[in-house]
């Protein structure tokens, strides 16, 4: 089973590297390039122009990562629908918002309260199907549906914007994602999730080869909303919610310093950081891309191993393992 895994990641590590190149050919071909915040750093500017959405590859790969997954494990059929279902479905929003933004050769698609709402929408569709075999925070913890099903909607759409904010660097988000599907690969229990995990690895790896850089192509939200969910319900799948805080480490940090950033402004009309997310405030500290990338990495990859294992002492000593 582990070769004929390893076989398909290379597989679609492969397909998706060559299928991100004709992408980048395409847009350029088009002359379709990402349009940059105007108030965001001044550096950035150098990058107008670079094509954008490059996570369409993995959306429109996804179905047949789906399918593969399916081939090697024909008793996980109702898993992988529940795996492979919402990071679409999210996908559908994110390329909602970036196909506004290129009609109207604008930074802006989606209203943020629009944008909001299909997300909230969309997770608690896809929440009603998955919590009536239950929500389980471990394998062992199962919670109430009054509480389990609140708890997940908010966990599915502070993920995608989690994923979102934090795509702001060259090689940054899709680095993350990177490690978490790593992690989760190795951590993973139940081949539906193994697998699944393992080709959203080569397909993050193969956009990451693209991204790095000076970056080739950006995600767009296409791409931060479909690994947003793959990471969230990849979680879920494994009867294991409570994975989404180490798994979700640099992009919860991200969105957190976003959140006090709004709230410090609207409510003592000061900044907290000099720009946030946080990746942001230290570009304008004077810290190169490729520093601050390489450094929020190794907190990421940090912040994983430190939560897993306080997490795993804490239910050795009580309900069991996370496992």
């Amino acid at each position: 089973m582990k070769i004929k895994i390893l076989c398909l990641g290379i597989i679609f590590f492969s397909v998706a590297i060559y299928m991100q190149g004709m992408w980048i050919a395409l847009m350029r071909r088009m002359r379709l390039g990402e349009a940059i915040k105007e108030y965001g750093p001044e550096g950035h500017k150098k990058k107008r122009g670079t094509p954008g959405m490059g996570g369409i590859v993995v959306f429109l790969l996804a179905p047949f990562m789906a399918g593969a997954a399916y081939l090697c494990e024909l008793s996980g059929r109702n898993d992988l629908i529940y795996i492979w279902s919402y990071p679409l479905m999210a996908g559908l929003v994110g390329l909602a918002d970036d196909v506004l933004k290129y009609s109207s050769r604008s930074s802006e698609g989606l209203r943020s309260l629009q944008k909001l709402f299909l997300q909230i929408v969309m997770s608690g569709v896809w929440v009603y199907f998955v919590s009536r075999g239950g929500v389980y925070l471990t394998p062992n913890i199962a919670l109430p549906g009054y509480l389990g099903a609140p708890l997940l909607v908010f966990l599915c759409v502070a993920a995608l914007n989690a994923v979102n904010v934090t795509d702001g660097l060259d090689g940054l988000a899709g680095g993350a994602v990177s490690i978490s599907l790593a992690t989760m690969f190795i951590w993973a229990r139940g081949v539906p999730v193994l697998v699944s995990a393992s080709l959203g690895l080569a397909a993050a790896l193969a956009f990451l080869w693209h991204n790095s850089n000076p970056a080739a192509i950006f995600m767009g939200d296409v791409g931060s909303h479909f690994w947003g969910g793959l990471l969230l319900s990849l979680c879920v799948a494994s009867h294991s919610m409570i994975f989404v805080i180490p798994a979700g480490f640099i992009f919860g940090i991200e969105l957190a310093t976003s959140a006090i950033q709004i709230f410090t402004i609207r409510a003592f009309g000061k900044r907290v950081f000099r720009m946030s997310p946080l990746h942001h405030h230290f570009e304008l500290s004077g810290l190169s891309e490729p520093s601050i990338v390489a450094r929020f990495m190794l907190a990421h990859l940090a912040g994983i191993i430190v939560i897993i294992i306080f997490i795993e002492t804490i239910l050795r000593g009580g309900a069991g393992s996370v496992r």
